[in-house]
């Protein structure tokens, strides 16, 4: 029983020590986590930055779409998500920058022996130091720092894409949910005049003037006026979700809203889309990105070139040993040469894979400068044409009312029929419902044209 207890204090004492070490390591892994010596997370873009490092509090009262805009970017995953990987990025450029300082390890030994022939105990001790520098490597660190580089600048310009598209998302749900608020009060409006009509048609149908049908036909049509307006409510309600979820907040989340400023002011466009093609392959963010990537692929070869040739390292160590009987300290510098011989082919095929994906990078840029040029071109073609539309809309809209004005007198009056004022009405409800959406998709082509050039900005 008490080799048992002895054994279990022992255990229990390995245990408490290696608990205490276990939480040394925390301490120690959590303050260097906090050390940056080559400032590489300084060289993150600090556009979202600034949404990332305060909690994000929705503001006091109603929302302009400036506000909206602004608790997207830091609410938003798909922000936090591209400032992350932007910090992963300036991580393995620190990696890839401290290769170019010696690396210093040390050493400790502890033990106790018992010779079986003279019974005595013996103590062993000893402690060391070693360095490893490495002089030269035919460009392996440069290779492996300007790869680290180029995939940080990529990360940046992915998190610029990252706002941009958020930035348009937010703006278009903001928009469409107004649009859709409009539509509802349009088609309120059509519901009172097809109540209308259906009142008209039933005073004249018991007056004797008109027929049944006249009644069913108007009743039809207030009917059909009432679907409408409901199904409007619930594409509002669809609406609203999709804007709080571009938020970055649950779809039920109801946010209080201001509408957007009446200054839709019509204005011809100015300049020519070649230049506007231009503009943005120089500047597109996600352009840029496609470059960085470029820059990195071809680092990356250099680097598979570079590691099948030799490394000179300078190389030294000290240590004391003290096995009871005799102690003493030795030192040793001197120069290491490392010549990689043969590998088994494996060099020769990371350097063909490399290469392959530079060609596979150089093909994407290209296919991604393309697509911007057509998305350049696409919004600007649907800013002109939106902005056509918004014209003839409203001149649909003036003749529609006073179509329907006039039908809807002849029909009192006793000379029109039902089926003039009921044609006229849904010609009025559709001109207004395509004028309120080409209000609202002309601030849409705006925005797309200023994020299909790369320069939106509040």
């Amino acid at each position: 029983m008490k080799f048992n207890r002895n054994l279990i204090y022992v255990l229990s004492c390995l245990a408490f020590a290696a608990q205490a070490a276990d939480e040394g390591l925390k301490l120690q892994s959590s303050s260097m986590l906090s050390m940056d010596p080559f400032a590489t997370h300084d060289k993150v873009a600090a556009n979202v930055t600034g949404y990332i490092q305060h909690d994000c509090v929705l503001p006091a009262g109603a929302m302009n779409l400036l506000d909206v805009v602004n608790t997207a970017l830091c609410n938003n995953p798909q922000t936090r998500s591209a400032w992350a990987s932007a910090q992963v990025a300036a991580g393995q450029l620190g990696s890839a920058q401290s290769s170019y300082l010696p690396s210093v390890n040390g050493t400790a030994n502890l033990s106790r022996d018992r010779s079986l022939l003279t019974g005595l105990n013996t103590t062993n001790r000893s402690f060391g130091l070693s360095l490893n520098y490495l002089l030269f490597d035919f460009g392996t660190r440069s290779a492996q720092r300007d790869a680290a580089l180029a995939s940080l600048d990529a990360a940046n310009r992915n998190q610029d894409q990252a706002v941009n598209s958020v930035y348009l998302a937010v703006v278009q749900a903001y928009y469409q949910y107004f649009a859709s608020q409009a539509q509802v009060t349009s088609l309120v409006e059509a519901e009172k005049s097809a109540k209308l009509s259906l009142d008209a048609a039933t005073g004249r149908y018991q007056a004797g003037v008109n027929t049944r049908a006249d009644v069913l036909q108007a009743q039809t049509a207030y009917s059909q006026a009432q679907l409408n307006r409901l199904r409007a409510e619930g594409d509002m309600r669809v609406a609203q979700g999709v804007l709080t979820n571009a938020v970055g907040l649950d779809a039920d989340q109801s946010l209080n809203l201001t509408p957007p400023a009446d200054d839709l002011a019509l204005k011809n466009l100015t300049g020519n889309v070649r230049d506007l093609i231009v503009q943005a392959q120089q500047q597109r963010p996600d352009l840029q990105a496609a470059a960085a990537q470029l820059r990195a692929a071809q680092a990356q070869v250099r680097l598979n070139e570079a590691a099948g040739m030799p490394t000179l390292s300078l190389i030294g160590s000290t240590n004391y040993q003290d096995n009871g009987s005799i102690n003493g300290t030795g030192n040793s510098i001197g120069l290491a040469v490392n010549v990689p011989i043969f590998t088994g082919f494996n060099s020769a095929y990371k350097i063909r894979t490399a290469q392959a994906q530079v060609l596979v990078q150089q093909a994407q840029q290209a296919q991604l400068s393309n697509q911007v040029a057509l998305d350049v071109w696409r919004a600007w073609q649907n800013l002109a044409t939106e902005s056509n539309a918004l014209k003839a809309s409203a001149d649909l809209v003036v003749s529609a009312t006073a179509s329907n004005d006039m039908a809807l007198g002849r029909y009192r009056a006793g000379v029109g029929n039902i089926l003039d004022v009921l044609n006229a009405q849904a010609s009025l409800a559709s001109a207004r419902s395509q004028q309120i959406q080409a209000q609202y998709n002309l601030r849409i082509a705006k925005v797309a044209l200023a994020q299909a050039v790369g320069r939106l900005d509040e």
